[in-house]
C-alpha cells in the first residue's frame, strides 16, 4: 500500500481522472478557459483513447453536474435496446448491444452546462488518438485476455489490437477523425450516417438487431438526482435505470441505526450492501425506493450475497473556481465491451444487455436495463465533493465504505479513500490484506477470502469539489487514478 494521497486544492480548477492522461487532458482544458464540465468531457474523451477497454464512444455515459446557483442535474447518456419487438433475452455478443449514448451525452452536457465549444473540449484527444499513445496497463493486459473475443467481433486489425499489447505509442485515425466530426456537427455525426449504418450493419451481420432507427431515435435525459439526507449535508445520486439509489437506500438505513450497538461499522455496511442489492431489479422505482425498509442483523452476517463480479468502468470528477462540480462514470461494460468492433470509427460496442436479469428488469424491445454506472454528489453546506469508482457492483459498495468512514466514523476524505476495502462478490466478502477489520468480519459469519489491497475489485476513486471558495481534488492509488489542480 502506498502512502496516503493528500487532497490538492487548486485555484482555476481541479481533475481526477482513471488514467493520468486523462487528467491532464481536463487541466488543459481548465487552461483554456473551460469550465468544470468541459474539463469532464475532455478527460473522458481521452480515456476513450487511452483505456478502450473501459470505455469508448461504443459505450454510455452518466454524470452528475452541480451549479451553485442552479443545484444539480443528472445526465442518463445510456441507451436502449433494439425497437424489434423479437428482441427478449440475451444470447450472443450482437444481442448485448444497446444504442451507445456516450456521445449525446457530450453534447447536451456541452450545451447545458458547458462554456467552450465541443470541438475545443475534444482537441487533446483528437491529438491523442491521431499522433499516438500508450494504452493503460489494464487495457494491454485486456488484449491479451479477450483476444480471442476482440477477433471474433472483427477487431483482430484495429491498432488497438495490433500494436496495442507492448508498451508503445498506438495510433488511432478513424477515432481521431470520428472525433473530429463530433466535435465539429453533434450528433448527427454519431446517430445519424456513416457511423450509425456501421453500427448497425456490424451487429447485424453478427446476428444482432439493433438498426439505424434505433440509432436515429436515441435522446438523453437531463433531469433530477436522486437525495437523501446524510449526516447533515446530502447525498445526491442518479436516478433510473441506475444502482446509485442502492447506495442511497443503504445511507438513508445507517443513518437511523445505532452503530454503537453494531458489531462493526464494516459489518454494518456489508449487511446494508446485500440487503440493498435484493432491490437492484426494481431501481426503476427510483426515490421511491427509499421508503424500503432493510432488515440486517447488528452483528450476525446474512449470507444473502447479491453482488456480482464485473470490474470495467472509467471515472471522471472535475471542479472550477466557480464551485461547477461534476461527477462522472463512462463505460462499454465487460472488457472491451461486446468485442464488436467499427472499423469506420475506431471503437468496440457496448454489452451494456447483458445488464438485464429477473422482472422487471428483464430484456425487451427498447428497455434501458439497470446501470451499475453510480456517480455521486457529497454537499455540506457550501462544500460541495463529487466521487466515482469503477467496479460495477462494487461501486455503491466502496461509495457506501467512504462515506461511512468520513461520516461516521470521523476519517477525514484522503484517509477514507486511502483505507483498506473490502466487497462483497458472489457469496464471498473479499477482503484486503491489511484490513484491521478482517478476522473480526470472519468471526461475524462473512465468507472472508483475503484479496491484495490493490486488486482491481477494490476500485480506482476519483475524487474533486469544490470547498472554502477553491476548487480541489483527490485519488485513489489504486489502478492508474491521478489528479491534479490548476
Amino acid at each position: 500500500m502506498s502512502s496516503v494521497r493528500p487532497i490538492t486544492t487548486g485555484g482555476t480548477g481541479a481533475v481526477s481522472a482513471a488514467h493520468p492522461l486523462a487528467a491532464g487532458a481536463g487541466l488543459m482544458v481548465l487552461g483554456h478557459g473551460g469550465n468544470a464540465c468541459d474539463a469532464m468531457i475532455a478527460a473522458q474523451a481521452a480515456l476513450a483513447v487511452v483505456a478502450p477497454a473501459s470505455c469508448g464512444l461504443g459505450g454510455d455515459m452518466l454524470a452528475l453536474v452541480h451549479e451553485p446557483a442552479k443545484g444539480t442535474r443528472a445526465v442518463n447518456g445510456t441507451g436502449a435496446a433494439p425497437m424489434d419487438q423479437s428482441f427478449h433475452e440475451v444470447t450472443s455478443p450482437a444481442l448485448s448491444v444497446t444504442v451507445p449514448g456516450l456521445v449525446a451525452a457530450w453534447c447536451d452536457a456541452n450545451r447545458s452546462f458547458g462554456k467552450l465549444p465541443l470541438a475545443a473540449c475534444l482537441a487533446p484527444a483528437i491529438e491523442m488518438a491521431r499522433y499516438g499513445c500508450t494504452l493503460s496497463a489494464g487495457d494491454r493486459a485486456s488484449i491479451a485476455e479477450q483476444r480471442e473475443r476482440l477477433t471474433s467481433g472483427g477487431a483482430s486489425g484495429w491498432s488497438v489490437v495490433r500494436d496495442g499489447a507492448v508498451d508503445a505509442p498506438v495510433t488511432q485515425p478513424e477515432l481521431a477523425a470520428l472525433l473530429e466530426r463530433v466535435g465539429t456537427d453533434g450528433e448527427a455525426a454519431f446517430y445519424d450516417g456513416t457511423i450509425a449504418a456501421a453500427i448497425a450493419r456490424v451487429v447485424q451481420e453478427r446476428g444482432g438487431l439493433l438498426s439505424e432507427h434505433d440509432m436515429r431515435r436515441h435522446r438523453s435525459f437531463v433531469g433530477e438526482p436522486v437525495t437523501v439526507d446524510w449526516q447533515g449535508g446530502k447525498v445526491e445520486v442518479q436516478p433510473p435505470m441506475t444502482q446509485g439509489v442502492l447506495l442511497a437506500l443503504s445511507l438513508k438505513t445507517l443513518q437511523g441505526l445505532s452503530i454503537a450497538d453494531a458489531a462493526s461499522l464494516d459489518h454494518l455496511c456489508v449487511e446494508l450492501t446485500e440487503a440493498s442489492f435484493q432491490y437492484r431489479a426494481k431501481v426503476a422505482e427510483g426515490e421511491a425506493l427509499l421508503g424500503q425498509s432493510l432488515d440486517i442483523d447488528l452483528n450476525r452476517a446474512s449470507g444473502r450475497g447479491g453482488p456480482r463480479a464485473y470490474l470495467h468502468t472509467a471515472g471522471v470528477a472535475t471542479a472550477d473556481a466557480e464551485g461547477q462540480v461534476c461527477s462522472s462514470l463512462i463505460s462499454v461494460f465487460d472488457s472491451f465491451g461486446s468485442c464488436i468492433f467499427v472499423p469506420e470509427g475506431g471503437f468496440v460496442l457496448n454489452n451494456r444487455a447483458e445488464g438485464f436479469t429477473a422482472a422487471p428488469n428483464d430484456a425487451g424491445p427498447g428497455k434501458r436495463p439497470v446501470h451499475t454506472l453510480a456517480p455521486m454528489i457529497f454537499r455540506e453546506g457550501k462544500k460541495v465533493t463529487a466521487m466515482a469508482t469503477p467496479g460495477a457492483d462494487g461501486q455503491v459498495q466502496t461509495l457506501l465504505q467512504i462515506l461511512a468512514k468520513i461520516g461516521a466514523g470521523g476519517t477525514d476524505l484522503a484517509a477514507a479513500i486511502h483505507a483498506p476495502r473490502w466487497r462483497s462478490e458472489d457469496g464471498v466478502l473479499l477482503v484486503a490484506q491489511g484490513h484491521p477489520e478482517a478476522e473480526h468480519l470472519n468471526s461475524l459469519g462473512h465468507q472472508v477470502v483475503m484479496r491484495p489491497d490493490g486488486d482491481l475489485c477494490f476500485g480506482g476513486v476519483v475524487c474533486a469539489g469544490f470547498g472554502a471558495g477553491r476548487p480541489f481534488a483527490g485519488s485513489d492509488w489504486r489502478r492508474e487514478v491521478w489528479h491534479a489542480v490548476l
